[in-house]
């Protein structure tokens, strides 16, 4: 079985584009083949700056022949008919056969495909592949038609076994197919001849060209760290510019750096992403000091001073640069120092959302939130909304406007030249967090405060201008920010029930959006409202109480009053919905069943994220022992009974089961094994300690099944049919306290 060996070789493709591209060629080349009828042991794909590479083992030598008999019309069918079918499968009229059918009889066409050699088949694929490649971005040059991401200089393709090696014959846009490649484009210029995979990543090795990205990123990483230590340094680990970085280079040749002592006091941050955004180079602490001392950079070429030229121009550029990040720092120290006032009155002039008003106005109500949620998280009140006040001022500053990455690291900086407090200062850092999956949550109280304020603020907004994320669209990263949320109250020590606070910030949008349009009587009410939620914790009682105070007075509540008291709770009961989507991707990742989750989210209250999740976690190791498959049986076992009942005779059976009605000594043993259990699970249901509730409900499974196995429920005495009936209820009522046992599958 022949091997495939497989290289469209071109000018530099971008870092970005070629793992993607390497798993896209690997992607279509086999589909094409599989679909011809080839199969293969194993595939790979690489990819460098000037090629990408293709190779497939154990490809079979040819495709299967086929035979496929299709039905065609009836043979008195129309003339029509029977030379559409003709020209569908491929034949003549004679070469049909005629077969007798329950109706008469009919067509047959008996179609045989020979099979193919595999450099045919190859020859077909790999051009249509080349020619539809999907690249994100593309270009054609000279006067040909072909597209590809920088032009394409030659193709490789070969089929080799224990015979020896093969060109598999073809042109695409005039260029033709062959045995050749080309090394390094400086250090081993000219074309060489390949016979297989072996052979050619050997060659291509001595031709000073690292074929495979994870060695390349392994050899950069190693001979870093190597010259950091040696130097008495420490890299500072950058797997994404790492990646990058061994997808600009065919031959990583390790260089140091020394940056210009002038420089040194800007802050780490500052030197590191300006080094890696504008020259790819990778910072060197000291770990005595902290400091940014050194960089690293990666040329593609050995040189005879050992780099000493490369490095000049480098630094050269860097320290340009660093003169720009400079002058920023010093330029906004100034400002920072002076009370940050500048920074915050032109967040006036800035526009978060057309509908949602200014940065300043968001800052206001992000900062009234965060006072409300301080005591919650154990944060100082005053503190959280000072902190809330500054926490975006940087958004102005000349450094985070050339360096958006920098948002909350320089506030941190900034707020501390300004004479804030710590906490204030880390607020500013950490109110951003997490920004993805693996970043950390904030767990200071004060930043706690504020990073759900401004998160809380956000998809609030946005749901009151009904501007929600559909399908994969989801442009302010509202669900981001609500997996943000998530995260941030499982991992803190506090609990936090939500719809107090989303109802108030809700309520806060409302006030903004409807202020410009009606009379400042309705603007109080919904203040007075806003006050009302601070006291009682949710909308409904807040609103109830305003608006019977107003009847009271004899005032019938405004229009515009009543439409946000409609809106409102459906507002809020959609974005907590939101939040138990975000909360149940979470609970996967963990492992934990979607109707796990279900089933513990159909238990209020429902805004506590740390009580649900206590319960679904409870809920799933419990499930999985032997007293989970008791409790869940009896459970099933009694509501089956009881709903069939209750859809037989419409009615509920929900209350009144009483021992008096008793008949059987079962019957009377449920009822004492019930009363028990009640007895220890209200305990334990108080205390949170779901896993003991379960324990006690699963204890229920004997007397249940002997119940069942004395005791005909639909007696014909309906007195006692209705006792035995609201008993089995009684079952349900206290398997089911923990969670809703009937979302469970099976």
């Amino acid at each position: 079985m022949p091997d495939l060996l497989l290289e469209l070789f071109s000018e530099e493709i971008p870092a970005r584009m070629q793992a993607r591209a390497a798993d896209d060629l690997k992607r279509l080349v086999t589909d094409g083949l599989v679909e011809a009828g080839l199969t293969y042991a194993s595939a790979g794909a690489f990819a460098t700056p000037r090629r990408l590479v293709l190779t497939l083992e154990g490809l079979t030598g040819e495709s299967p022949t086929t035979r496929e008999e299709r039905r065609g019309p009836r043979t008195d069918a129309p003339e029509k008919a029977i030379e559409g079918f003709l020209r569908g499968a491929g034949v003549t009229k004679d070469q049909l056969e005629v077969r007798p059918d329950r109706k008469g009889e009919v067509y047959f066409a008996v179609i045989e495909r020979p099979g193919r050699p595999a450099s045919e088949i190859i020859a077909d694929v790999v051009p249509q592949v080349i020619r539809t490649f999907p690249w994100p971005k593309s270009m054609r040059w000279g006067a040909g038609s072909l597209r590809w991401v920088r032009p394409l200089h030659s193709i490789l393709c070969l089929l080799s076994d224990e015979a020896g090696s093969q060109v598999v014959p073809f042109a695409v846009d005039g260029i033709a197919s062959g045995d050749t490649t080309e090394g390094h484009r400086f250090m081993a210029p000219g074309r060489f001849s390949v016979t297989n995979f072996a052979d050619y990543e050997t060659k291509l090795k001595r031709a000073k060209v690292i074929l495979r990205a994870d060695e390349r990123a392994e050899h950069i990483r190693h001979d870093a760290e190597q010259m950091a230590f040696a130097n008495g340094m420490e890299l500072v680990e950058d797997t994404g510019l790492l990646a990058e970085v061994a997808g600009l280079v065919e031959w990583p040749v390790v260089l140091m750096g020394e940056i210009e002592d002038r420089f040194l006091d800007l802050p780490p941050e500052v030197l590191q992403t300006s080094m890696r955004e504008h020259q790819k180079f990778f910072s060197v602490r000291n770990p005595k000091t902290g400091r940014i001392e050194r960089f690293v950079t990666v040329a593609n070429r050995e040189t005879a001073d050992h780099g000493a030229t490369i490095l000049a121009g480098n630094q050269k550029v860097l320290s340009a640069r660093l003169s720009d990040a400079a002058f920023f720092w010093e330029n906004d120290l100034r400002v920072a120092r002076a009370g940050m006032g500048d920074w915050l009155d032109g967040l006036k002039s800035v526009t978060f959302h057309a509908k949602l008003g200014s940065q300043a106005a968001r800052i206001d109500r992000i900062a009234a939130l965060a006072r409300e949620i301080a005591p919650m998280v154990g944060a100082d009140a005053d503190m959280a909304e000072e902190a809330a006040r500054i926490a975006k001022a940087d958004l102005r500053s000349e450094m985070v406007g050339e360096f958006p990455e920098l948002q909350g690291v320089m506030g941190r900086y900034y707020a501390l030249a300004a004479g804030r407090a710590a906490e204030v200062a880390d607020a500013a850092r950490d109110h951003w967090k997490p920004m993805g999956q693996g970043d950390e949550v904030p767990t200071a109280p004060v930043s706690l405060a504020v990073a759900l304020a401004d998160k809380i603020d956000t998809l609030t907004g946005f749901w009151a201008i009904d501007e929600k994320p559909t399908g994969s669209k989801d442009p302010y990263a509202l669900r981001r920010a609500a997996l943000g949320i998530v995260r941030i109250v499982l991992a803190g020590p506090h609990r936090l029930t939500l719809d107090r606070f989303v109802d108030a910030q809700i309520l806060r949008h409302k006030i903004a959006i409807t202020r410009p349009k009606v009379g400042d009587d309705v603007i109080d009410t919904l203040e007075e409202i806003l006050g009302e939620i601070a006291e009682r914790g949710v909308f409904g009682a807040a609103f109830k109480a305003v608006t019977d105070r107003l009847k009271d007075k004899g005032e019938a509540p405004a229009e515009a009053l009543r439409s946000v008291g409609d809106l409102l709770p459906d507002l809020s009961t959609d974005l907590l919905a939101f939040f138990h989507d975000r909360l149940k991707v979470h609970l996967r990742d963990e492992g934990i069943r979607h109707d796990v989750i279900d089933a513990a989210l159909s238990k209020p209250p429902t805004d506590d994220l740390a009580l649900v999740v206590a319960r679904a976690r409870a809920l799933a190791g419990f499930l999985a022992t032997p007293d989970g498959e008791n409790l869940v049986q009896g459970y099933r076992r009694a509501a089956n009974i009881l709903t069939q009942a209750e859809e037989k005779d419409g009615v509920e059976y929900r209350f009144g089961a009483d021992p008096k009605f008793a008949e059987t000594d079962e019957e009377r043993a449920l009822f004492k094994a019930l009363s028990e259990a009640e007895a220890a699970i209200t305990p334990a249901l108080a205390s949170e300690d779901f896993a003991a509730a379960m324990t006690h409900m699963a204890s229920l499974r004997a007397p249940i099944d002997a119940f069942f196995e004395a005791v005909q429920v639909n007696s014909d005495n309906q007195v006692v049919r209705r006792n035995r009936l609201n008993l089995l209820h009684r079952i349900v009522e206290t398997c089911g306290a923990v969670a809703d046992l009937s979302r469970l599958e099976g």
